[in-house]
């Protein structure tokens, strides 16, 4: 596929990362393909997870999962983390969708539509969706999965994580025989008394480290490159971008390469950001437009055509996060709907 910008998903790696939480996690993974599996693709994504053995998968809106179904078919159970929101039920209930519900109405709402199979989600301190442990419900008809959230679950050395894992414990006694699941992407690497019955990770399948640093045991899945469009030789003195933002101190050699911020390469970028081109990283220099950005490429053998990597195989996501002053998730999901993905694998 050619385009200007382009986001690759390696399949493979996928796949290689969902079986390596299978193996840390000691435990099931049901993957969480929410917000377009993070910018990636969900049906695709979804499908090749399938393939892999998933049978569970976890959605945040009553939208994605309408869409993952008509991907996937009937069989695979799909989860909706928001809930049964009023009015929304019958949607639930058509695509065959467990809502995790977060409150006495949500379950009144699903119990009035008549109830199914669906989730219970206990807040044990991140206050963020979920029943209280001491409000949460009796075990009714229809309980399939008990879950909660881990809030820190990236830095292992936090002490509201086993705090956290052991609330969960107790809480979950009030439903013997349903499954339990409360480890993320970091929590598969917490230690195997966080995997319960099922794990639900996101990042680490996509290709982030469990600590918001590239994981040798986590494979790169996508590599987001763009085209040069333009070379030029800026003397000594001069500015490059909006607002002056970059000014040379000799020749300097300037790529203008066709990605910028409508294409998810964030305005943060700018000073701190890094690419790979010819086979080195070289600084992005100057602001982030929204359509372009511009690479400092003296000395290299560099072409109009030429791609550039953002971030990839020789830039990992976390490492390109981390200059950016964020994380691999918003670096993925702040991919623009204009770069086409291309799978391989």
């Amino acid at each position: 596929m050619s385009a200007p910008a382009l986001l690759t998903v390696d399949l493979h790696a996928l796949a290689a990362n969902f079986r390596t939480l299978e193996t840390v996690g000691r435990a099931p993974v049901h993957p969480v393909v929410k917000a377009d599996a993070y910018g990636l693709g969900a049906e695709a994504c979804a499908r090749r997870l399938a393939a892999e053995g998933a049978r569970t998968f976890f959605v945040a809106r009553v939208s994605e999962g309408e869409r993952l179904r008509a991907a996937l078919g009937g069989g695979p159970a799909i989860y909706v983390l928001d809930g049964c929101l009023t009015g929304r039920a019958g949607r639930l209930r058509a695509a065959d969708l467990r809502p995790v519900l977060n409150t006495e109405a949500q379950l009144a709402e699903w119990r009035t539509a008549g109830g199914g199979a669906c989730g219970v989600q206990i807040d044990t301190g991140m206050n963020r969706l979920g029943f209280g442990a001491a409000t949460a419900p009796e075990p009714f008809d229809g309980l399939r999965l008990v879950m909660s959230h881990l809030a820190c679950a990236d830095d292992p050395a936090e002490p509201m994580n086993a705090r956290q894992r052991d609330a969960f414990a107790a809480a979950a006694t009030r439903y013997p025989g349903v499954l339990r699941s409360f480890a993320n992407s970091g929590g598969v690497f917490l230690g195997e008394s966080y995997a319960f019955d099922a794990t639900r990770p996101g990042i680490c399948l996509y290709g982030g480290g469990p600590e918001g640093r590239p994981d040798e045991r986590i494979r790169p899945v996508a590599t987001l490159t763009a085209e040069v469009l333009q070379l030029r030789d800026v003397p000594a003195g001069e500015t490059v971008g909006y607002s002056r933002g970059f000014t040379t101190t000799e020749t300097t050699r300037v790529a203008t390469v066709a990605a910028g911020y409508a294409d998810g390469v964030l305005r943060s970028y700018s000073p701190r950001g890094m690419v790979a081109v010819a086979g080195t990283l070289r600084p992005i220099v100057g602001r982030v437009s929204m359509d372009v950005c511009a690479v400092d490429v003296t000395g290299l053998d560099v072409a109009v055509g030429d791609q550039v990597e953002l971030f990839g195989g020789q830039r990992m996501i976390d490492d390109a996060a981390t200059a950016a002053g964020t994380i691999a998730w918003e670096l993925l999901t702040s991919i623009g709907s204009r770069v086409p993905r291309a799978y391989v694998g």
